[in-house]
């Protein structure tokens, strides 16, 4: 194939297979064909070329000649830029793998990361099914919170269809609606749960880090044997955050549940230690701020301190206050 090429008014670059056709001679692309093998574009390929994430072309008169090995090149950024890399990071992988360090390991590190966390299984839904298991209401307000919290998923190409990600999630939505709790309500308990439960993943994530990953992955890109072995440690480990947040849940929920009940059923003061701990809800960027001051550890006893010294504050203003009006303290 003749005609103009990519980087310059003519080109006498072959379209793709046109010199491999029965002479066994390496495929060449102009960059225009390079863009539509790859699903590129040309604006991308050349800004490829100016970062050096692609090799230099062949310069043949006043066109650009692309191989395979482009090809090929384009598909691993692709799938890396897919998996959630940065150029820059492709770039440092690129460059040990054009060093002889293969990328095996790390893209295997890569699909274990990316891969499911859980064995639940996404299902589908019809819009009739979904109304139906809510009342029977038609409510496209609710099903737009739910699309934006992930709780739904639009099918491409159908306005009656959707994914569902988590199917044991939408069941204790069911459930949740079918006891009398408003959609709303629910859809804002679920956002504050998430805030929360975040943040126990990023905690989790530091101290597995810190303490296990940190071997295989203190140098940037990670050697293939080590990354390889990050990635059977993933493995091992990944079902340990469920099992732990698991666990504690359900010793939270018992003693919280039960001194609830004592409360509500007028169960004796003297049935609960004043000294016990009561659970208080801080947002995610409260909690991350005094985390950032003294350390995970120490969170629960500043914020306890703070609150003791604010009341002991407040107490002190109102016993002076008394003392302006009246001359007397009270």
């Amino acid at each position: 194939m003749t005609g103009a090429g990519a980087d310059g008014p003519e080109g006498g670059a072959a379209g793709p297979g046109a010199s491999a056709a029965g002479s066994g001679e390496p495929v060449e692309y102009r960059i225009e064909d390079l863009a539509h093998a790859s699903g590129a574009t040309v604006r991308t390929i050349r800004a490829y070329q100016d970062r050096g994430l692609l090799p230099t072309p062949e310069r043949r008169g006043r066109a650009n000649v692309y191989r395979e090995t482009h090809l090929s090149r384009l598909r691993q950024i692709a799938d890396l830029l897919d998996r959630g890399y940065t150029l820059a990071s492709i770039k440092e992988l690129l460059e040990a793998w054009d060093a002889g360090r293969g990328l095996g390991g790390v893209l295997g590190l890569a699909a274990e990361v990316h891969g499911p966390w859980t064995d639940e299984e996404a299902d589908r839904i019809s819009r009739r099914e979904l109304e139906a298991r809510f009342g029977g209401h038609r409510d496209d307000e609710a099903i737009a919170e739910a699309v934006e919290l992930g709780v739904l998923e639009r099918v491409a190409g159908s306005d009656d269809e959707f994914l569902v990600p988590s199917p044991q999630e939408l069941a204790v939505a069911v459930e949740l609606h079918a006891a009398g709790v408003p959609l709303p309500a629910i859809s804002g308990h679920l956002r504050e749960l998430r805030g929360q439960v975040e943040h126990i993943a990023a905690r989790f994530l530091e101290f597995t880090t810190e303490h296990v990953f940190a071997r295989y992955l203190g140098h940037r890109p990670p050697t293939d044997s080590d990354a390889a072995e990050a990635a059977s440690l993933v493995r091992r480990l990944r079902p340990l955050a469920q099992q732990t947040v698991e666990a504690e849940l359900a010793r939270a929920m018992r003693t919280f549940a039960t001194r609830h009940l004592h409360r509500h059923l007028g169960a004796e003061s003297g049935a609960l230690n004043e000294e016990s701990p009561r659970p208080v809800l801080l947002p995610v960027r409260t909690t991350q701020a005094v985390e950032s001051l003294v350390g995970a550890e120490a969170v629960a006893a500043f914020v306890t301190a703070a609150t003791e010294r604010e009341v002991q504050a407040r107490t002190l203003d109102g016993l002076t206050a008394t003392h302006t009006k009246t001359g007397k303290v009270d």
